[in-house]
């Protein structure tokens, strides 16, 4: 179980809440249905740049939960404040909400133990209430892992943490969810999402609504997915020893830099150091591709793959 309570937490209400959300965020709310979530960016609205990479929650029409990254909760709820039409309201609630995260193959166990529903499909949410406390179980995670997230009141994280622990649940710290992310290939905003970080550029053109005849930066992401963008998020893995941190420059063959590592790890799973790399795309690199990494001026030899580098269990 990881305390994951630093996430951020909005509401977005009204009539129209859900076209509102679906004319700004870049995913598209009309592919799932209500007690359904979804993956989505906040992109910006001149360069395409990533804002934020967040979960909607659909709960209707009128209302759209949002957890935002916690340091760009206050950007993303200021920008659709502007945005926002009369007679809907974005709010922040940050302070009332925490989240825990509980991952792993004992998930399901865990959640029923604690009087929860723990059958539903991934992405899709229940929201009930057990001993006077109102919880909201969602098939999410953010680990590779079969996994739920509990967004609960504050007043009630305590009890809800020992209830958890008291199932059997191991602590866990945000480093360990780092590098279940990492195996998974999943970006993380502020290495290898941001703002000078576009969704083609780190593979998550996916979770853009492309046919969508609106959304934040449109235009830029259309001109650069035809454009093809100039660098691509590729995984790179250890042949011998290193491990690849944010900010290491790869080099070529030719003995040339053609990119930057914006995450690394050791990965416990592969026993070897793992990462991801923005590399220029006039390269030519691709799986395969043989690189070497600049851990602390020693040349670590890598290889390239395509993201995850181990098995997805989510579902």
């Amino acid at each position: 179980v990881f305390d994951v309570s630093h996430l951020g937490n909005a509401a977005v209400k009204g009539a129209g809440a859900a076209a509102f959300v679906n004319s700004c965020l870049t995913n598209d709310l009309g592919r799932i249905t209500d007690e359904q979530a979804q993956y989505t960016l906040c992109c910006d609205a001149e360069t395409g740049g990533v804002v934020d990479d967040l979960i909607a929650y659909r709960f209707g029409g009128d209302y759209v939960f949002l957890i935002p990254n916690a340091a760009n909760t206050t950007e993303v709820v200021r920008r659709l404040q502007a945005a926002a039409p009369p007679g809907i309201t974005v709010t922040n609630e940050h302070e009332n909400y925490a989240i825990l995260a509980v991952q792993g193959p004992r998930s399901s166990e865990v959640v029923a133990a604690l009087g929860l529903p723990h059958e539903h499909d991934y992405m899709s949410f229940a929201a009930t209430t057990v001993d006077g406390r109102d919880v909201l179980i969602c098939r999410t995670g953010y680990t590779g892992e079969h996994g739920y997230e509990l967004v609960v009141r504050w007043p009630d994280a305590v009890a809800w943490w020992e209830a958890i622990i008291a199932t059997g649940a191991t602590p866990c710290g945000l480093g360990a969810r780092d590098t279940l992310r990492t195996e998974m290939g999943y970006p993380l905003h502020g290495q290898d999402l941001s703002l000078s970080i576009t969704p083609n550029q780190a593979r998550v053109g996916w979770a853009v609504g492309w046919d969508k005849p609106e959304f934040w930066g449109r235009e830029a992401l259309l001109a650069e997915r035809a454009a093809r963008p100039d660098r691509v998020l590729w995984g790179v893995e250890a042949v011998e020893r290193g491990i690849p941190r944010p900010h290491m420059s790869v080099v070529g063959a030719g003995g040339q830099k053609v990119g930057e590592v914006t995450s690394g790890t050791f990965s416990p799973t592969l026993r070897r150091g793992i990462g991801l790399a923005l590399l220029d795309r006039a390269a030519g690199l691709g799986a395969g591709s043989e690189v070497v990494v600049d851990v602390r001026g020693r040349p670590a030899p890598m290889r390239v793959v395509k993201p995850p580098f181990v098995q997805l269990r989510t579902r």
